[in-house]
């Protein structure tokens, strides 16, 4: 019963991080107020990484921005090697 919660939750998380690229990509375009950096990069960690390099990709945003860049593939890595270590021990 939890991995369903689990599952709506990183869908959620990733549904959210998704439309923050998409806001952030009108706003820069439209020279306003922008989402942070850390937010985005916090909303990768709560795992919505997969949507952060999908947003990335569609919206073609942030794609060369450093340290953006590889602060989302450190987070990514940690969490890949998070999952095969829990993966390992269960």
């Amino acid at each position: 019963m939890i991995w369903i919660y689990v599952g709506v939750a990183v869908v959620a998380v990733n549904c959210v991080t998704l439309l923050c690229f998409w806001f952030d990509k009108r706003r820069a375009q439209a020279g306003e107020w922008r989402v942070r950096e850390s937010d985005l990069l916090l909303l990768a960690i709560l795992g919505g990484s997969p949507a952060a390099f999908l947003g990335r990709q569609i919206f073609r945003h942030k794609t060369r921005k450093e340290p953006f860049s590889t602060m989302l593939q450190l987070i990514v890595a940690v969490q890949v090697g998070a999952t095969v270590g829990f993966t390992i021990i269960s």
